[in-house]
C-alpha cells in the first residue's frame, strides 16, 4: 500500500483528506512543518500533500527543505492551499511542488493527480 504524507494543521481539512484518502492508502500526518520535513525522512512517504499556509515553517519552505535532502527529492510534493492567489501555482512549483490543489478541494481531481503521481508520472 502507498505511504501519503500529509501536512495539514487545520482540523476540518485534515479529517476531510484523512477520510477520502484512508481506505486505500497508508497514511501519515503532519501538523506544521517541521514536522512535515522531519516525518518525510522518518516515514519515506510515496506522496506528500502539503498545506503551504502553515505554522512553524511554512509549506513553501517545508518543500524547499525537502527538495534540497538527496534523500527526499525524488517524493512528489502536491501543494495545497485555500489560497488562489494569481501567481501562487507558479511559486508553488517553483519551490518544488509537482502540482498545487486549491481548497476546497476538488475530490476527483485529487484522485486523479494522486493516482498520476504515484504511478510515476512527472
Amino acid at each position: 500500500m502507498k505511504k501519503i504524507l500529509i501536512v495539514e494543521d487545520v482540523e476540518f481539512n485534515l479529517d476531510l483528506l484523512v477520510q477520502l484518502l484512508e481506505d486505500d492508502y497508508e497514511l501519515a500526518i503532519a501538523r506544521d512543518g517541521s514536522q512535515g520535513v522531519e516525518m518525510a525522512t522518518t516515514e519515506n512517504p510515496d506522496l506528500i500533500l502539503m498545506d503551504m499556509s502553515l505554522p512553524v515553517l511554512d509549506g513553501w519552505e517545508a518543500t524547499r527543505t525537502i527538495k534540497a535532502d538527496a534523500r527526499l527529492k525524488h517524493i512528489p510534493v502536491i501543494g495545497l492551499s485555500a489560497h488562489a492567489m494569481s501567481g501562487d501555482r507558479q511559486k508553488a512549483l517553483e519551490c518544488g511542488c509537482k502540482d498545487y490543489l486549491t481548497k476546497p478541494l476538488d475530490e476527483d481531481l485529487l484522485m486523479e493527480k494522486l493516482d498520476f503521481f504515484l504511478e510515476g508520472g512527472q
